[in-house]
């Protein structure tokens, strides 16, 4: 209820702690940005244990439900990660299942890669490096797959942007951002518009960004 700030937006948020008033709350709330940032990891529940995460996957696609049930337009994010010590392919599959199912407006990916103080790091069922690289270019093909999807939702609407800053790869544009989350481009006068936010219909779309033409003024 603070004037002067009309949009808070989630930072991220495990999978056990995004509960059905957290949702209810963002639905009934327009400062509230229908935007989700939910880290699954992996999809298979014997590595989320060995993870030592303290959910399965079952869990993190009932809360996706919970929040497509209640927001039906929300944005949903998430990170996950593949080459687990001992995952197997049939673990690893388990994964793309997950991202099949849900299809993520933008997933971050890498693969497992020894770090300090990490007790994976020293167990001695490591996946090979080039069967690592194989699966990450899998799940990035098809999370850059599922982003066009979601991204064809925006085209022909009119999204109210917030302006951010100028283009700086082409300086006739500025740079907003939907209320879910979506960068958008579109000329205007950056002096003008910073911190505003203005009406822009949707004419092109990409995975990660869309492009427009601003309608009526700033407000």
């Amino acid at each position: 209820e603070v004037d002067g700030i009309e949009r808070i937006r989630f930072v991220t948020s495990h999978p056990r702690y995004m509960t059905e008033r957290v949702v209810d709350v963002v639905a009934s709330n327009e400062k509230l940005m229908p935007c989700f940032h939910i880290p699954f990891q992996a999809g298979d529940d014997l590595v989320l244990k060995r993870m030592r995460r303290g959910h399965t996957a079952q869990h993190f696609l009932n809360v996706v439900q919970r929040i497509r049930d209640r927001i039906p337009d929300a944005a949903i994010t998430a990170d996950a990660f593949c080459g687990f010590p001992g995952e197997s392919e049939e673990q690893f599959e388990r994964t793309l299942e997950v991202m099949r199912e849900v299809k993520f407006d933008h997933l971050n990916t890498a693969a497992f890669s020894p770090r300090p103080n990490t007790p994976a790091a020293e167990w001695s069922n490591q996946v090979p490096e080039d069967v690592k690289a194989d699966r990450l270019q899998r799940m990035n093909r098809l999370g850059l797959e599922h982003a066009m999807d979601r991204s064809q939702r925006y085209l022909g609407r009119t999204e109210e942007v917030l302006v951010e800053q100028r283009n700086t790869k082409n300086v006739r544009q500025v740079m907003g951002r939907t209320r879910t989350n979506r960068l958008v481009f579109f000329e205007g006068n950056i002096d003008e518009l910073r911190g505003k936010l203005v009406d822009v219909v949707v004419e092109e779309v990409r995975p990660y960004s869309i492009t427009g033409r601003m309608v009526g003024g700033p407000r």
